[in-house]
């Protein structure tokens, strides 16, 4: 696997974008999230997906927020920037005029909302492909987008993109997992997009994940990659079984409310998110605080 390549092997973490009371970005909560995730073990860090709610964020919050993150990097783990749209035409535009000097990668989210052909999607990417200066990282996640990237499209993409260097696959689906691993060009990197179901997939050849638990519990999320990578089978599906009640918890009322509920209760940032989400509720607040103070 080339040095590119191997960047993105092992514990991505899906990051967010901290909010003070009147829900300006919190520079200083940017500066502590880096170093938590870093000092947990983490192989490099997402900035601007959509646990960093980037839907939400103006264009010069997000270039302010980008410097703040490479800034407190420190170049220590590889960066990749969620860049996405459902205007092909903008997309290619602004990924061409906006300097992401400091990042290793473009992770880019299927087109929303539009619903897309599979040939239209085969295009979009392939286009985006050649536009960016940087790798570009296929991100699929149906439940969001109302469009399935479909495996066959995602092999077709990787075996005529030299720029496309693989895909965060969240759909959860094992099969179509599976079908990936098993197609995939040598060069290709799978990555999970599906906490629970993350450790299964690396056990079968994906080469990683990019985690929203590895955002408030990256030492222990991290342990659990690490022994799917060394393919220990049985203590992978013990220490998962040991958090999985937790990783529900953590997205039943949506991403990020869930993660920054656990992140306002270890004082990492505050607990508010942009309109139209909303903090989780008391009453599951009060369980991921347990699990919390447990582990922590």
């Amino acid at each position: 696997m080339n040095e590119v390549l191997e960047k993105f092997r092992g514990t991505g973490v899906a990051i967010v974008t901290p909010f003070n009371d009147d829900f300006s970005i919190d520079y200083n909560a940017i500066k502590k999230l880096v170093e938590y995730v870093i000092d947990g073990g983490v192989d490099y860090i997402v900035v601007q997906g959509t646990t960093g709610e980037s839907s939400t964020l103006t264009q010069d919050e997000k270039i302010k927020s980008r410097r703040a993150f490479i800034d407190a990097n420190k170049e220590r783990v590889p960066l990749v920037v969620g860049i996405g749209s459902n205007d092909t035409g903008s997309l290619i535009n602004y990924i061409k005029s906006s300097d992401l000097k400091g990042f290793s990668a473009v992770l880019s989210v299927t087109p929303y909302y539009n619903k897309p052909t599979q040939e239209g999607l085969f295009k979009h990417y392939s286009l985006l492909a050649q536009s960016s200066s940087l790798p570009l990282i296929l991100y699929n996640v149906p439940s969001r987008t109302s469009c399935n990237l479909e495996p066959e499209t995602v092999i077709r993409l990787a075996q005529n993109n030299k720029n496309i260097i693989g895909i965060k696959e969240a759909k959860g689906d094992m099969q179509q997992m599976n079908f990936l691993i098993k197609n995939r060009p040598s060069n290709f990197l799978i990555i999970s997009g599906d906490d629970e179901t993350a450790p299964s997939s690396i056990i079968n050849g994906a080469d990683g994940v990019i985690s929203v638990a590895a955002g408030c519990i990256p030492k222990l999320y991290n342990k659990i990659v690490d022994s799917a990578l060394n393919h220990n089978e049985f203590e992978t599906q013990e220490l998962l079984s040991s958090i999985k009640p937790f990783l529900k918890n953590l997205f039943v009322e949506g991403n990020p409310a869930g993660l920054k509920s656990a992140l306002s209760i270890q004082k990492l940032c505050k607990n508010k998110l942009r309109l139209p989400l909303l903090p989780v509720s008391t009453n599951l607040h009060e369980k991921i605080e347990k699990f919390i103070i447990k582990n922590s």
